[in-house]
């Protein structure tokens, strides 16, 4: 059952539950599992409830998580397989180790030659299904250790190229060195891996500085609860 203010007061969270949230700005995804489900074991007054979400979002994203609740963690897999769609912008004319701005830039680049051409030129490429390289600071794990912990250690990491489908590219406003952009795509898909291809295609280089999350499957964030709404309903029903 998807949780909503209307059914709010009638679920049975042990029994399961699906929760959309809109992930705030700065907060790991785990931070979110973790403060719904402090929130929920005190508001219904049990040591152990499982909780947990659908696809990450690093802390630099905003936008939709879904969230599980007791028996419905065992849909977690199904909801991770679903596409998705992100909105955000490309910098144009520089790199980061991270592809995002979680690093310092570490590279600039000429951006004089390109052209509205140029830019649909490198945008065909990256529709349909592609060979994309994660970046190295991402949580896959290497010999069971998530390679951004070796990445901010100094440490090399070695990574596979991956297969994934890029349903649609769109380039909404081309104001350089800023790209605001809107992707539709598979799981597996690496935004920031996006943008640093997508800066090579071009010529120059780019970084990822804004995304949000706005749908997965057929869940869209416009349905989604703020955090903090869900925790002080949760307050209130204590009260």
């Amino acid at each position: 059952m998807l949780i909503t203010k209307e059914n709010f007061s009638a679920i049975d969270y042990k029994e399961g539950a699906m929760l959309l949230v809109d992930k705030p700005l700065g907060w790991t995804s785990f931070d979110v599992v973790n403060k719904i489900r402090y929130a929920l074991t005190k508001r219904l007054g049990t040591k152990k409830l499982k909780v947990g979400h659908a696809g990450t979002l690093d802390p630099l994203a905003t936008g939709l998580l879904l969230i599980c609740i007791g028996k419905f963690t065992k849909k977690l897999n199904d909801f991770q397989d679903f596409d998705k769609t992100y909105t955000g912008k490309f910098f144009i004319g520089a790199t980061t180790p991270s592809h995002d701005k979680e690093t310092p830039i570490e590279a600039y680049y000429s951006t004089i030659h390109i052209t509205p051409n140029l830019l649909e030129v490198a945008q065909q490429q990256f529709l349909g299904t592609i060979q994309q390289m994660p970046p190295i600071f991402s949580a896959i794990k290497v010999d069971g250790v998530p390679v951004y912990k070796k990445a901010r250690a100094g440490k090399e990491v070695l990574l596979e190229t991956r297969t994934v489908t890029i349903h649609r590219f769109l380039l909404q406003s081309t104001q350089l060195p800023e790209i605001e952009f809107e992707v539709a795509c598979s799981k597996g898909t690496y935004i920031r891996s996006l943008a640093y291809d997508f800066g090579m295609a071009l010529g120059s280089g780019a970084f990822l500085s804004k995304l949000r999350r706005t749908q997965i499957g057929d869940y869209h964030v416009d349905d989604a609860w703020e955090l903090l709404d869900f925790i002080d309903c949760l307050r209130q029903r204590e009260d």
